[in-house]
């Protein structure tokens, strides 16, 4: 493998979200989020782990902050807990929740490094659930206010904003298969959640380009959908999971419309009278961040599965098994995928400037009888998947920018503590950080600007 240069102006980063590392949940005057009322209900979460404590980067800001500066970060995206801003999910901002947010912007300046904040990654105020959740519409007029409400706290020193992380996970995730939080298991719900998302991102760009925000994006999940055979059946079964999995989203963020396969889905499940004139889920994007893991192939024809399901309205479909080699997630990699998606979205959807915003991998990380950690697998993992950003670069993807996921071990949401992805190991009994091989590795690349001749 060839040595291979990204541009001079390339945004080198790490990402992490609140919930996952914060903990300090009664703090600050923080409310409760829906994640924690699902994590502190019996069997909801492995071993029944919370975000209590998590990384407890709430009281280890600057530590954490000093570890990016070492690591040389170009850019930190992490999320800002809606909880901490509005406890109630409306009225007037709690300062005490600006103001540590306010204190990591200016850290994060101090050292050099960008602050990229996400708006909404999950962690809906309860209360807001108690009143409909992302089913209500009424939730995406509450998220306009509370993102204005942070523009005008953080917009003199920020530049970048991501309104939501992954909206086909927080609709389809929790409220079709009921796995994360809320727990919803509700193919209308799930269906009604992902369009008032939408709808969300619609609306706060707008109160958000009203405070003077300079750009403005949101994040998508996307992945490749193959049919598993040559046959008709299999071909319409990726089609629809395609367009559940990324159209929806991409089509609904770019073109204000949403595919035919996905109005059908409406239709089956009764969710088609959430639609309506004039509402406007693609409003003018600055930048689109990707978030990228691996694709799946799928059969269509079989028996309608019964019960919570993922992929409200497509119900007579199948996923096949993953082809090794897996992660610690059994997840396979297929680092050609992001390449194939990035090209995509530059030619269908483009042009726009694209971010890899959330991009890793999950392995059985240890520490030694040395003290080190060592994770040649995931050095491997992100050296391919990053050569196959720089194929997408040199064929006129506009990519500006690379997020690995994560910075730290985290609290991975129904896995609890069981899954490392972080480039920092963390000791969950101690709370002390050790950086990983990886994080050796990547430095490296963010001081030479590319990738050597071999991981």
């Amino acid at each position: 493998m060839s040595a291979q240069d990204f541009p001079d102006d390339f945004l080198w980063g790490a990402a992490t979200a609140s919930y996952q590392i914060e903990g300090g949940v009664d703090e600050g005057g923080r409310g409760p989020s829906i994640w924690d009322t699902f994590s502190h209900a019996p069997g909801n979460t492995l071993d029944g782990a919370t975000g209590d404590i998590a990384c407890d980067h709430f009281h280890r800001l600057e530590d954490d902050v000093a570890l990016m500066a070492e690591l040389g970060l170009r850019a930190y995206r992490f999320s800002v807990a809606w909880p901490r801003v509005q406890p109630g999910g409306n009225g007037s901002a709690n300062t005490a929740g600006l103001d540590f947010y306010s204190r990591l912007v200016d850290a994060l300046l101090e050292r050099g490094i960008e602050p990229v904040p996400t708006l909404y990654h999950w962690d809906l105020p309860h209360p807001l659930q108690d009143a409909g959740g992302w089913p209500a519409r009424q939730t995406a007029e509450q998220f306009s206010e509370y993102t204005g409400l942070v523009v005008r706290a953080l917009g003199d020193r920020v530049r970048r904003w991501i309104t939501l992380n992954e909206p086909q996970v927080a609709s389809f995730q929790g409220y079709a298969a009921g796995t994360h939080a809320p727990g919803v298991t509700d193919d209308a719900q799930a269906l009604a959640a992902a369009h008032h998302l939408l709808l969300g991102h619609g609306l706060a760009t707008a109160a958000m380009r009203a405070e003077g925000a300079r750009e403005v994006g949101i994040t998508l999940n996307l992945a490749t959908v193959t049919a598993d055979r040559d046959r008709e059946q299999d071909a319409q079964a990726a089609a629809l999971v395609d367009a559940l999995q990324n159209r929806l989203f991409l089509d609904g963020v770019r073109r204000g419309r949403y595919p035919d396969e996905v109005l059908g889905a409406f239709e089956r499940t009764g969710a088609r009278d959430v639609l309506r004139e004039g509402d406007d889920t693609a409003p003018e994007l600055d930048f689109m961040g990707i978030n990228y893991y691996f694709g799946v192939r799928v059969q269509g024809g079989h028996e309608p599965v019964e019960g919570a399901w993922s992929w409200p309205g497509a119900r007579e479909l199948r996923f096949m098994p993953p082809e090794p080699p897996l992660t610690g997630m059994g997840w396979p990699q297929q680092p050609e995928g992001l390449e194939r998606l990035l090209l995509r979205v530059t030619e269908e959807y483009g042009p726009l400037p694209l971010y890899v915003t959330e991009n890793g991998a999950a392995f059985d990380d240890y520490v030694g009888h040395d003290g080190a950690v060592r994770d040649s697998r995931r050095v491997a993992y992100l050296d391919a998947h990053l050569r196959a950003a720089h194929r997408a670069i040199e064929q006129g993807a506009d990519l500006r920018g690379y997020f690995a996921w994560s910075l730290l071990d985290n609290f991975e949401w129904a896995l609890g503590y069981s899954k490392r992805f972080g480039l920092i190991y963390v000791d969950y009994a101690t709370l002390e950080r050790i950086p990983k091989s990886s994080f050796a590795w990547y430095r490296d690349v963010i001081a030479r600007g590319g990738l050597g001749e071999n991981a």
